[in-house]
């Protein structure tokens, strides 16, 4: 970006480049992987699946990057410190090395080195363990470098984002305008829950990209950028970043939009594909042969890398704050070898084990989210945030233990439980009954 103006304003110019370097950050393996296979799979339903998919997808980071700067960073102010720190702890883990990283380096290894290798599929077993050979070494010298370049980060790093960004655009509005004019079949019959209820099956669906998470991560870190960039002044860091999370949140929808109709309409292109990163290539190889695979595998790898960059990066550094004793340099170690330790678990088994995990954590999120818009509402803040986010927590582990296929058909009486979405009414009464409870003998803090 520029150089702010005076005054603490930013130009247009600076705008837009905080807007594209936001919509970058979100722009990783999740959001190319998952629009196509729902689409597959909800068929002639995708327009409600699509509406599901961007809430979660599209709508709740945009919301919470505008808590974010509400809160002026803070959105875990009013909690007990030990669940604010075990909080952040669980969302740097989930988007660090337990799911987001080895799952970035996992979809840089299929769409960017398995179409142009022979074969695939030899295995060898290593105590007692099935290991593929081409993804044990492709994951070693991908992490590797990630590794590296996270040791040792300079001006490399950003010329390459700085080239990648406007590539991946261009690449990405030529693959729209291709879905729209080179359709590969008609739009397929919608599948399993897509059939009885895609509305809420996008819904879930969209938790999956973890870019609501990653938001309450992304926007302290902007809050941070605008701070060096010389914008101190609270209102005008809300202002700013307001408007970077909408033009982040366009480019997003736009992605997941083409992505969604790519995957309806591609018929045999998607048979027996088990994520979207398939249906994807699979569509540019028969659409573009082998040279659009070429630019698409480069693209897609330079844009994992620099997400798994920046994601061990971020998870190394607060691990450092918190933990002054292990040096950064160590922490990268450590989180880069988890990171191919667990990509070998493989791509559809690292997604199948996720799931369960964000369907606990995600209706904490979205809760830390509305009693932050809430703050000055209650009259007992640090009470409601406390009860709120607790009942979340609470039903988010029911919802949560039945995708993990645990039998939880003692709650079968609650509304949702059955789609997975049992903590939104308990959360919500809980919410309600925080607005109209009387403030105590001692006002709490209000969270500016």
């Amino acid at each position: 970006m520029g150089r702010c103006v005076q005054n603490n304003k930013m130009s247009l110019t600076d705008t837009l480049g905080l807007g594209f370097m936001t919509f970058a950050f979100f722009l990783g393996a999740g959001n190319l992987i998952f629009p196509p296979l729902a689409g597959y799979l909800a068929g002639e339903n995708m327009t409600l699946a699509m509406i599901g998919f961007l809430v979660t997808a599209v709508t709740l980071p945009l919301i919470t990057l505008i808590a974010v700067a509400k809160a002026n960073g803070k959105v875990m102010g009013l909690l007990p410190a030990f669940a604010a720190t075990a909080l952040a702890i669980a969302i740097y883990i989930i988007i660090g090395p337990a799911f987001a990283a080895p799952r970035a380096g996992l979809v840089a290894y299929e769409m960017g080195y398995k179409p142009f290798i022979a074969d695939s599929s030899a295995t060898f077993e290593f105590a007692g363990i099935v290991l593929n050979s081409s993804q044990l070494l492709y994951t070693t010298i991908f992490f590797g470098i990630a590794m590296l370049l996270s040791l040792f980060p300079g001006k490399l790093l950003d010329s390459v984002g700085k080239v990648l960004t406007p590539i991946m655009l261009l690449l990405l509005m030529g693959l729209a305008g291709a879905v729209i004019v080179l359709p590969g079949a008609e739009v397929s019959q919608a599948v399993g829950d897509y059939q009885s209820n895609p509305l809420t099956k996008g819904i879930l669906e969209g938790y999956n990209t973890m870019d609501t998470l990653a938001s309450l991560i992304f926007g302290m870190l902007i809050i941070d950028i605008l701070r060096k960039k010389g914008i101190d002044a609270p209102k005008e860091q809300t202002k700013y970043l307001v408007r970077a999370a909408f033009i982040a949140a366009g480019g997003l929808a736009f992605v997941y939009i083409s992505l969604f109709y790519l995957g309806a309409t591609a018929g045999d292109l998607a048979v027996g594909a088990d994520n979207g990163g398939i249906i994807l290539t699979n569509y540019v190889n028969h659409q573009f042969g082998g040279l659009g695979q070429v630019l698409l595998a480069a693209v897609v790898t330079l844009a994992c890398l620099t997400t798994v960059v920046g994601l061990v990066s971020a998870c190394a550094e607060y691990f450092n704050e918190l933990m002054p004793k292990l040096s950064y340099r160590l922490l990268v170690v450590v989180m880069s070898i988890t990171c191919a330790t667990v990509a070998n678990v493989g791509l559809a088994q690292l997604i199948s084990i996720s799931i369960p995990v964000l369907v606990t954590i995600y209706p904490v999120a979205i809760a830390l989210v509305a009693v932050t818009y809430l703050t000055e509402r209650f009259n007992q803040p640090e009470f409601a945030h406390r009860a709120v986010l607790s009942v979340a927590l609470f039903f988010g582990i029911i919802d949560g233990l039945k995708a993990a296929g645990v039998d939880m058909s003692i709650f079968n009486f609650m509304p949702l439980h059955n789609e997975g979405m049992a903590w939104l009414l308990p959360t919500g009464v809980t919410i309600l009954l925080c607005l109209m409870s009387k403030r105590s003998a001692k006002p709490e803090a209000v969270l500016n």
